[in-house]
């Protein structure tokens, strides 16, 4: 019997072959501490009375309330830089922004790596291959002092995209169309492996990366990509870093993606997945476009493509901000920037921004958002009846300029 990806990669990391249900222990490529989680971290670290072994395999990265939004936050974020300077880890600071994508972008997230995170969105790493999971501060504060991690190996849930995404459909409509097949607890604890065919191979990094950060909200302990197109280009692929054939799965799943249409997860669950045109008209107070998932140069171009020449809705405030700050000039470089400010955006910080409702753009009592983001449990952003809608870029500018949820579609309608 043949071997998942999952698989493959901790078998190469274990020395030796092991499948599903075995425990291992390995060597971790790179350990990510959050700004919200590193407190914790450096104090079970200091409970322990360690440091980490390989300073040069831990990063912190400021992103989730960046800039501090109050004293105790810029205190804690003061702590966090002096204890690297005195350890030797590097820090990702105020403005670099998401995690996740700014690994990806320094290149510390590598084909066949494991990489754990303290952010349970770490499973995005798989979009290259990495075997990306999110831990809490105890597991990542061991694995960073003792520079490995055990983990029970996943069993595997192989999900293959084929064909090609119509005009106007993105990879967030096949995550979250992915999200609500497999459901919310489909693949607990699971490895999804991720096929892209007859066409699909044709998906560029970033729209790879917005899959596999999904994957954690169908339960998964991490998202892989098979590596193809621009990946062989961009990284050197190990020959060993493909399934086998013969691999086994729990369970396989389908998805045409030119039959999809444009879709949006309802309040108050990621896996409550509809065609937009379902809860089309339903009027939106502010329009989020960012995030680990879809904060990147793509996204923001998708976002001005349908903005340009329109003005936001009197009643509405757009919000964008950036994934990073190679982000944030390349859209400044290329008038994208520009674009999105004529229209009336407000541009932020390049990190997480009001993701998780703390800060830039909490939302009050009954307000709804249409958000670019992987989230819309109760009280996520704020309010516990405050309303997330969670789209692609393009039904979130189009909902911004409407007033109310809709496509770009509706736009020429309107203007027709």
């Amino acid at each position: 019997m043949g071997l998942t990806l999952a698989e493959k990669i901790l078998s190469h990391k274990a020395g030796r072959r092991v499948q599903a249900g075995e425990l291992v222990v390995v060597e971790v490529d790179q350990v990510m501490v959050v700004d919200s989680i590193a407190g914790s971290f450096i104090k079970r670290l200091d409970y322990l009375e360690a440091t980490p072994r390989y300073p040069e395999r831990v990063s912190i990265v400021i992103d989730h309330v960046a800039p501090a939004a109050n004293l105790e936050v810029a205190k804690a974020q003061k702590e966090i830089r002096e204890w690297a300077r005195r350890h030797g880890v590097r820090v990702f600071d105020v403005g670099r922004g998401v995690c996740h994508q700014v690994l990806v972008e320094e290149g510390l997230a590598q084909p066949g790596f494991v990489v754990v995170g303290s952010d349970s969105h770490s499973t995005t790493y798989g979009a290259v291959a990495a075997f990306g999971t999110g831990m809490g501060a105890t597991d990542i504060a061991l694995a960073a002092a003792s520079g490995r991690t055990w983990f029970r190996v996943p069993e595997t849930v192989k999900v293959t995209f084929r064909g090609k995404l119509p005009k106007g459909v993105t990879a967030k409509d096949a995550a979250l169309e992915m999200v609500r097949l497999l459901t919310a607890d489909g693949a607990t604890y699971m490895a999804v492996e991720i096929h892209l065919q007859e066409g699909a191979e044709g998906l560029s990094l970033g729209e790879r990366m917005t899959l596999a950060n999904l994957t954690v909200e169908a339960g998964a302990k991490a998202g892989l990509v098979v590596p193809s197109g621009e990946i062989l280009e961009l990284y050197r692929v190990p020959e060993w870093l493909y399934p086998d054939p013969d691999a086994p799965y729990a369970r396989e799943v389908e998805i045409d993606l030119s039959a999809l249409t444009p879709r949006v997860s309802v309040p108050f669950y990621v896996d409550n997945v509809h065609e937009v045109e379902a809860v089309k008209g339903k009027r939106v107070d502010q329009v989020f476009i960012g995030t680990c998932t879809n904060g990147r140069l793509e996204d923001l171009r998708a976002a001005a493509e349908v903005l340009k020449g329109r003005k936001v809705a009197p009643w509405v405030r757009l919000l964008v901000v950036p994934a990073s700050s190679q982000v944030l000039e390349e859209a400044a470089r290329d008038g994208t920037l520009l674009t999105l400010l004529e229209a009336g955006a407000t541009i932020g910080t390049p990190g997480c921004g009001p993701c998780m409702g703390r800060h830039m753009g909490v939302l009050g009592p009954g307000e709804v958002c249409v958000s670019t983001s992987n989230r819309n449990f109760r009280g996520r952003m704020g309010a516990a009846d405050a309303e997330i809608y969670l789209a692609s870029p393009r039904v979130a500018a189009a909902s911004a300029v409407l007033g109310h949820l809709g496509t770009p579609e509706d736009l020429e309608e309107v203007h027709a």
